[in-house]
């Protein structure tokens, strides 16, 4: 239903919507004072406009008081919805269809064509007015309410998403500063030794060691530990220390002490193991060792 609203704003879809119960609520109330007046034979030469004149000014009244409950449910909105909050609404509309009949009553009284009098104020237009106008402005109120409510509710939900996405943008933003920051090689190798686990930190490791489709793994404290992978994967694991200095052996720099240029180069370690580097690999090495 009215396909075309959607490309509409909230504030004037809103807008446009009280306008229209005000628009209809008027012309349902002319129509059926027009019909009374000829049924019942109340008046000669009454028509639409005229009535339509009369009952608008008084609309106008109506939706102008509207506005102090429109600030009323912008304010309340935002707190939680209790029972008493509930009863303010109620008791806040009926005051205001209680100052509407007084204010239309009042205008009616003075602009008659009998002399004004209290008495008759209160006895004949109030009343009049009263049973007149009090279920429809009351109708007309709680349907301004509800629409107003839903969409306050709608801006703040937006409001709310419009944080989220600001939010996660700043958070996507620190997450590759820090990523740019953070080395997220990994730590330690997990080995699987029968049905235990065993953790060894990579700064322990000393070298690896192809083995058909296994690596040895060897540690600072002579100990070895054969663990199911191969030396491709676990170079793009370890972290830049760890170099691939033949097809078959990454060995943690860290630990190496010497590196010998002879017909076949070799890196010396710290326990003097004697690793091969092959020609492919050399120039990383020195590279490597360069930059120290």
């Amino acid at each position: 239903m009215f396909p075309q609203l959607k490309h509409i704003s909230n504030t004037k879809r809103s807008i446009l919507i009280i306008g229209i119960v005000v628009l209809l609520a008027i012309t349902f109330e002319t129509f059926q004072q027009l019909y009374y007046i000829r049924r019942y034979e109340l008046g000669d030469g009454v028509t639409f406009f005229a009535l339509l004149k009369t009952q608008a000014y008084r609309w106008i009244i109506w939706l102008m008081l509207s506005f102090i409950l429109i600030g009323y449910i912008r304010v309340r909105v935002s707190r939680k919805k209790t029972t008493q909050s509930i009863l303010k609404l109620i008791g806040l509309i009926i005051s205001l269809v209680i100052i509407n009949i007084f204010i239309i009553a009042l205008s009616s009284a003075l602009f008659s064509n009998h002399t004004f009098s209290i008495t008759d104020l209160f006895s004949e237009y109030i009343p009049f007015f009263t049973y007149q106008k009090a279920p429809i402005y009351t109708l007309g109120y709680i349907a301004i309410s509800m629409i107003l409510y839903l969409y306050f509710e709608n801006e703040k939900l937006q409001i709310e998403v419009q944080e989220l996405s600001e939010l996660k943008s700043t958070n996507s933003k620190l997450y590759k500063q820090l990523s740019a920051q953070v080395d997220e090689k990994s730590t330690i190798l997990n080995i699987k030794i029968g049905n235990k686990r065993k953790i060894i930190p990579v700064a322990h490791i000393s070298w690896i060691e192809a083995d058909d489709y296994c690596v040895k793994v060897h540690t600072t404290n002579s100990k070895t530990y054969t663990m199911r992978s191969s030396l491709k994967a676990l170079e793009e694991k370890l972290s830049a220390n760890f170099l691939r200095v033949h097809r078959k052996a990454i060995v943690n720099m860290d630990l190496a002490k010497e590196l010998h240029l002879a017909n076949a180069s070799n890196v010396i370690l710290h326990d003097d193991t004697k690793i091969p580097v092959s020609k492919s690999n050399l120039k990383t090495v020195k590279d490597f060792l360069d930059q120290y």
